[in-house]
């Protein structure tokens, strides 16, 4: 017999809150976390916005030798998954520790430290790179050490699809619990790939946007989008058996409902022309949540603001709802945080959890140039208040990764 999985647990840091209530109140608030570069010296890039954690310091959340043996990826897990945890209200009283999962992607891994460490090979030598340097950039790490800062030690795994890894984390990890491996895994994902080389990489292959107004370079869905910007930051989500959090007497946010994922087998960087990969993702995650596209009352986009993946998704969208396309309400909170590559679908996750909660749809901000290839009701600008009993939130990465989740209003 399948089990019911829920939410119990939310923690995040990203370029618009460091917790879940800052963030939260960002997106209702309609808060831009872009602004000018500040983690690196940016004159030789074109590009000149990003959307940076504000006023970090490693040194509020670690002791000065744990932080200077994570990277930054590394440090943002480990805030994330704190969060959820308290939250959630799990403990070694209520909960065997043993049977809690860590679930935790990202697209990259360790990119600061690569750079870093590059740099000193160069300038000082191969005997001066640092004995941390694999253990503190491999795409594993935030997921392991999650687990060790927590004492979890249940199923750990990290799931890398470029910007679809955290959405993939959390299916993945509903799957797992639906099955009966696990009652608990906490999921989600982290990314910090804000430096010079990942800034490089992305505007070389012409990617991101390279405007200097930051209240026009994240517009998804609006005709002068002209690339995505540069997020980082992490989030996590406690999911867990439903009877297991009502033994224990837990808050529950939300259920999850269902879960997609396909690959379009089509290109390294850019969508299936018309959709048809995103398509079946979702047509998957709507089938296991055994209800009907017309039952889908609000979509977190992908929406990162790129020419080809806001047409593509809206063509996807079009395809599978038809007719009722014009009626859905779907929209990108990139806009606020930027593209958070492999933590984009945690955030995202999340901000539909309190959508839900709140019978809130976000608004995708700094809207102003209608796209007719764009032509959804992406809810511009102004949040609107609507009863939400089923959102979806997909995620679109890089090699044709697709996901799709969806999540509903909790009823017991």
């Amino acid at each position: 017999m399948e089990k019911r999985v829920v939410i119990t647990g939310l923690g995040t840091i990203n370029p618009i809150g460091n917790d879940v209530e800052n963030t939260w109140d960002g997106i209702k608030n309609c808060k831009c976390g872009i602004d000018q570069i500040t983690l690196f010296d940016n004159s030789n890039l074109k590009t000149k916005l990003a959307a940076e954690v504000k006023e970090y310091n490693a040194s509020n959340y670690l002791d000065i030798k744990q932080a200077k043996r994570l990277d930054r990826s590394s440090q943002f897990a480990i805030i994330a998954a704190r969060e959820a945890l308290k939250d959630s209200g799990i403990n070694e009283e209520n909960t065997n520790l043993e049977s809690v999962g860590i679930f935790i992607g990202s697209g990259i891994g360790g990119l600061i430290t690569i750079e870093n460490q590059c740099q000193t090979k160069f300038e000082k030598g191969a005997n001066r790179v640092s004995p941390m340097f694999i253990p503190m950039s491999i795409a594993n790490m935030p997921a392991g050490n999650v687990a060790m800062d927590l004492g979890l030690k249940g199923e750990s795994i990290s799931i890398v699809t470029a910007c679809a890894s955290s959405t993939h984390s959390i299916g993945e990890a509903y799957r797992n619990i639906k099955s009966g491996y696990e009652e608990v895994i906490l999921a989600g994902g982290t990314e910090a790939a804000i430096c010079e080389l990942g800034i490089a990489g992305f505007e070389n292959m012409k990617a991101l946007c390279t405007g200097i107004d930051k209240e026009r370079a994240s517009i998804p869905f609006d005709k002068e989008r002209s690339g995505f910007v540069m997020g980082e930051g992490a989030a996590v989500l406690v999911l867990e058996e439903l009877e297991h959090a009502k033994n224990r007497g837990a808050k529950i946010y939300a259920e999850i409902v269902g879960y997609g994922a396909t690959s379009d087998a089509y290109h390294i960087t850019s969508p299936e022309p018309e959709g048809k990969g995103a398509v079946r993702a979702m047509e998957r995650a709507i089938k296991d949540a055994k209800i009907t596209p017309k039952d889908i009352d609000y979509i977190n986009a992908h929406g990162t603001s790129t020419h080809l993946n806001d047409s593509t998704e809206t063509k996807a969208v079009k395809l599978l709802w038809g007719e009722n396309s014009k009626n859905i309400k779907l929209s990108s909170t990139k806009g606020n945080t930027g593209h958070l590559l492999g933590a984009a679908g945690a955030v995202e996750a999340i901000i539909c959890t309190k959508a839900l909660e709140d019978n809130l749809v976000p608004p995708t901000i700094n809207y102003k140039e209608k796209d007719e290839e764009c032509d959804l009701d992406i809810v511009p600008n102004k949040p609107i208040k609507k009863d939400l009993k089923y959102v979806m939130s997909n995620s679109l990465g890089f090699g044709g990764h697709n996901s799709s989740i969806i999540l509903k209003k909790y009823i017991d």
